[in-house]
């Protein structure tokens, strides 16, 4: 397996090489002389590699076919875990969305892409190189955050190398939301779930005295009168979190024009996230003491995750309001 990928890694690599430096009449003398004899010839024709410019459409596509099947060929089982992860994962299950929306931002981009001028640079080629050595690194370390995250290094150096840094400018925030789709590695997933936890059954624990309800905290558990709340790995708010996140970055590209609100909206999904998971342990506490514990950590508890995203949902298109309203105001006011 691990020769495998090394050796598909060197045919990658190579062909970027090729791209970039063979001579065209390797690909096609005839298109040669009929390139150099077109007065129509366009400014992107002459900007590309020498062996695609002197090729024709052709040559190009046999060229573009043959870098798909290489990666496809480094990548097949990569993406097969990754989709078999987003379906047994619920954390992670958003990854659906991803592929659909990246094809969506490149079609809704189309025309500023066509009209970005091809300049190909061996600037590039690092992060090319950087891109094999880390999936080489993920296969031969059996890490599967590494060699998920090295498709999207190597597809930057590859747009890079063979289309531009103007061209990788144009695609950059494709590049981003690939990143969305990547489940956070078990060691960095583990360092953000415990904390999660402790903070919603503190968050709890400060609200359920409010509404007449004694509790204990010992760290992630709850002891009410009734019956002991644990706030497990599962109730930590993750699945939540990393859900609103990826829809916060949607609903910003859609609905708002400026970077820096674009960002805001997305940084204010954690805060969200966090106090709904907060509230939903509240909520599951009043159901264990005032109603019914089994329907409180039967129905209740799968019914409030739903509740409470659509609340989550809510809020985040209320912030999406104020910072509307406090710009108006501010255009008024100036």
């Amino acid at each position: 397996m691990g020769l495998r990928i090394a050796v598909l890694c060197f045919c990658t690599w190579f062909l970027c090489l090729f791209l970039c430096l063979v001579p065209g009449p390797v690909l096609g003398v005839v298109l040669v002389v009929r390139v150099k004899s077109n007065p129509m010839q366009t400014t992107s024709d002459a900007a590309m590699p020498p062996a695609l410019a002197a090729s024709g459409p052709l040559s190009l596509v046999a060229a573009a076919l043959l870098m798909v099947a290489l990666l496809a060929a480094l990548y097949h089982g990569v993406a097969v875990k990754l989709v078999t992860d987003w379906y047994e994962l619920p954390d992670f299950s958003h990854g659906f969305l991803i592929p659909f929306f990246a094809a969506f931002l490149l079609w809704d981009n189309r025309r500023e892409i066509r009209g970005t001028a091809i300049a190909p640079s061996w600037a590039g080629a690092w992060l090319v190189v950087l891109g094999l050595f880390v999936l080489l690194l993920g296969v031969f370390g059996a890490d599967l955050f590494l060699q998920r995250t090295s498709f999207v290094l190597l597809l930057a150096g590859l747009v890079w190398t063979l289309l531009g840094r103007a061209m990788l400018g144009r695609v950059k925030f494709v590049l981003f939301v690939l990143l969305l789709a990547i489940p956070l590695p078990t060691i960095l997933f583990n360092q953000i779930t415990f904390p999660l936890q402790i903070l919603a059954s503190r968050l709890a624990s400060a609200l359920l005295p409010l509404a007449g309800v004694p509790v204990l905290r010992e760290g992630n558990v709850i002891q009410l009168p009734a019956m002991q709340l644990e706030v497990a790995e599962a109730c930590s708010g993750i699945r939540s979190l990393m859900s609103l996140f990826t829809v916060a970055v949607i609903y910003g590209y859609f609905l708002e024009r400026k970077m820096w609100r674009r960002v805001a909206l997305a940084l204010a999904s954690v805060p969200i996230a966090v106090a709904a998971n907060g509230a939903r342990i509240f909520g599951t506490g009043l159901c264990v003491q005032y109603w019914d514990p089994e329907k409180a950590m039967g129905f209740f508890h799968e019914f409030s995750g739903w509740l409470m995203f659509l609340i989550s949902l809510g809020c985040l298109y209320l912030v999406h309001r104020a910072m509307a309203l406090v710009a108006e105001k501010g255009r008024r006011t100036a």
